[in-house]
């Protein structure tokens, strides 16, 4: 192990928080209520909250099985992208006549979440920062700049960068170019979100039940009907909110995988530390490997590290074993080869979540039971704001309202599944094997990589 990991808690940072809330009771038996959101992370909350609000005489109820915000919504790196497609080069290539509507709608959904955690007094250190993509090989530069001309002719604000002008804004003797983009991505305290919502819900008037796992879901005689492990509920609809997890319906099974994602936590850095990095704009920073970096400062100056290995286990495997790994010694590793002048510096913190990814990188939404039922699963790693979008997404489709929203193609349509087993292994295993090569040499796809990408399927993170 890395000796920078030696004293780092197998924890989440961010939910080893004292101002954690304390857990709610579980369901006891049976209930009833007009909508329940399986599911208490992002994506359920968030619809839970819209529910109550645009239809106040409706009951909803939140059934999640662990605590709100624990998994996926509590563990990531805070980036919140007013991007819906995964990116613009991701928007570009799928839906390139929606792109403007997609931007716009984008742009409205993470003003709107800014405007929620003002109106409700959420602390969880909300600031529009901006990102910056950073650049460590020649040939990214070139892709920086292809991209660049692209959001020009777009009209997308950003400032194409060379290495001195990258580095005057954060300092790595590894940058070599960069693109920044100052507006579009807000920094968060990703739990401290989450159960700001959870709260704003409560005060809403939402039942939640946590520790309440769901164990199927079908229609009764009276309606849907879903059962858990303390109970049953008896709901007029339903809207799943399971991210990685058991989607519910069978027809789901094969169309997201559970990736494991691994984070750092540094100890704050002293006042000469930050000099010697600069760093002034605070943007959430990414590199452009295939195999990327993503980091960003906390509020007390700690750089939160994370990214590289998408790490997907045979069989769709969950499993609390599987959140430590060789990945942590490895971005220790490569923390230092960007900030050798960090030398010295320790972390606190190390720890994985798992997300779920589908091969188009981005939301897909549907629905079920005679429509009853909706979903919106697939975000890929860049659902922290998206998930307000796939809430309205939701609640328009089980009212079965025709809005701006519904029109999309992107909400129309649904990405390609993924093959089942063995098969799903394999291609996996292939597609990182060939994204890690293509990083090695000169950004080259292979070709396998070259017949995915015609193919409009991919795996990421």
């Amino acid at each position: 192990m890395h000796p920078a990991l030696a004293e780092a808690e197998p924890t989440a940072y961010w939910l080893d928080d004292p101002t954690r809330p304390e857990p709610l009771p579980p369901l006891a038996g049976a209930a009833e209520a007009d909508l329940v959101v399986v599911g208490g992370g992002y994506t359920g909350l968030w619809t839970a909250l819209l529910a109550r609000e645009r239809f106040p005489s409706r009951s909803v109820l939140v059934l999640e099985a662990g605590r709100c915000g624990g998994e996926a919504s509590g563990r990531n790196g805070g980036f919140a992208s007013a991007s819906l497609t995964h990116g613009f080069g991701n928007g570009l290539a799928r839906w390139p006549d929606e792109l403007e509507t997609l931007d716009r709608l984008g742009a409205e959904n993470l003003a709107a979440i800014g405007e929620t955690v003002a109106r409700f007094g959420i602390d969880c250190d909300w600031r529009l920062t901006g990102e910056l993509s950073v650049a460590t090989r020649p040939h990214q530069v070139d892709e920086l700049a292809e991209l660049s001309g692209q959001m020009r002719e777009r009209g997308v604000g950003h400032s194409l960068l060379d290495a001195v002008g990258v580095r005057a804004l954060l300092d790595s003797p590894t940058y070599v170019g960069g693109l920044l983009e100052p507006h579009g991505t807000a920094l968060v305290e990703p739990a401290r979100l989450a159960w700001g919502l959870r709260q704003a819900c409560l005060d809403a008037g939402v039942v939640i039940h946590e520790s309440t796992r769901v164990t199927s879901l079908d229609r009764g005689s009276t309606g849907l009907r879903v059962a858990t492990d303390r109970g049953w509920v008896r709901a007029g609809q339903v809207a799943l909110a399971t991210n990685a997890f058991p989607p519910l319906l069978r027809r789901l099974s094969l169309m997201t995988v559970p990736v494991y994602d691994y984070v750092l936590m540094t100890e704050p850095l002293s006042e000469a530390q930050m000099a010697s990095i600069g760093w002034s704009g605070r943007e959430g920073v990414g590199d452009s490997a295939n195999q990327f970096h993503y980091y960003r400062l906390t509020r007390d100056n700690r750089i939160l590290w994370g990214g590289y290995d998408a790490v997907y286990h045979y069989g769709s495997r969950i499993s609390l074993s599987l959140e430590s790994g060789p990945t942590h010694d490895r971005l220790a590793r490569h923390f230092f080869e960007t900030f050798p002048q960090l030398e010295g510096v320790r972390f606190t913190h190390r720890w994985a979540g798992v997300i779920d990814t589908c091969t188009r990188f981005s939301a897909f939404f549907g629905t079920a039971l005679g429509g009853d039922a909706a979903y919106a699963l697939g975000y890929t790693g860049l659902g922290v704001a998206a998930t307000r979008f796939g809430a309205q997404v939701m609640l328009d489709l089980l009212r079965g309202e025709s809005t701006e929203r519904t029109g999309l193609a992107m909400v129309r349509r649904k990405p390609l599944p993924f093959p089942p087993e063995p098969l799903r292994w394999a291609g996996i295993r292939m597609t990182t094997r060939s994204l890690a090569r293509a990083d090695a040499n000169h950004g080259r796809r292979n070709l396998w990589l070259r017949t995915l990408d015609r193919a409009g399927l991919g795996f990421d993170s």
